[in-house]
């Protein structure tokens, strides 16, 4: 399970006294508890869905912050990349262009031909949700309603 390779992790970045990649396997673990106790699940076995979810998540918030940090901050902008390298290390491989289009081609073939694109989207990201960046699917989409 991802939660207990997270745990390990931090654990060994307290020894070593790395507080930033503590900090930030930290707010991972906690941001995965959070939502399984939402969703009124156990907080010591989470599931790697609801882990890898929060994964992606925080690495946009991230890419966010290093795309809005102002250049003369030296300091943040370092604090951010390396906490997006922190993270990065445990994101999920996610799908590739070829990939999705294989997976659209095989599965989704009579939703496709509708050219409605909310439907098809309806149809995909269940499919693919937590497997491809949000973004390449609504691209791929747009460019098959054409």
């Amino acid at each position: 399970m991802i939660i207990e390779t997270l745990k390990k992790d931090m654990m060994s970045a307290m020894k070593e006294k790395n507080q930033e990649k503590k900090n930030a396997i930290s707010s991972l673990i906690d941001a995965a508890k959070k939502i399984v106790i939402d969703k009124g699940g156990d907080r010591v076995n989470i599931p790697d869905d609801i882990v890898n979810s929060v994964i992606l998540k925080e690495l946009k918030t991230i890419k966010e912050q290093i795309d809005t940090c102002p250049s003369d901050r030296t300091d943040l902008l370092t604090e951010f990349k390396n906490r997006y390298a922190f993270v990065e290390a445990y994101a999920p491989k996610l799908m590739s262009k070829e990939e999705i289009m294989k997976l659209i081609n095989d599965k989704f073939k009579e939703v496709v031909a509708s050219k409605n694109k909310g439907q098809i989207m309806k149809n995909l990201m269940p499919e693919l949700k937590g497997k491809a960046d949000g973004k390449l699917i609504n691209e791929i989409v747009e460019e098959l309603c054409k």
